[in-house]
């Protein structure tokens, strides 16, 4: 064992490991990828496009295909993205509807 580090047992692998590395390991364990229709990766502030027309629930309004949406937020559900559109409040889009700009 080298230096101060504290060592932690990863319940997984059976093996003991610095604290950093299982946090780590953890961390990257809790990210959901989303991808958009074509199979791009999703992050939080990107702007996309609708690839069908998709009737909004509680609005009476559609939304057309190339309708731009800007700034989405994810979840943290592997297909589902939060939106703003003006005139629509908390806007959710599965991302199986969208394409990355």
């Amino acid at each position: 064992m080298s230096g101060d580090e504290d060592y932690v047992y990863d319940e997984d692998s059976g093996e003991w490991m610095p604290a950093s590395e299982l946090a780590a390991k953890q961390a990257a364990a809790n990210t959901v990828e989303v991808r958009d229709a074509v199979g791009n990766i999703l992050e939080n502030g990107d702007q996309v496009t609708l690839v069908k027309d998709l009737d909004v629930k509680g609005a009476g309004q559609t939304l057309k295909q190339g309708t731009l949406i800007k700034s989405i937020r994810l979840t943290g559900d592997a297909q589902e993205i939060d939106c703003k559109y003006p005139g629509i409040k908390g806007l959710v889009l599965r991302a199986e509807f969208v394409r990355k700009r």
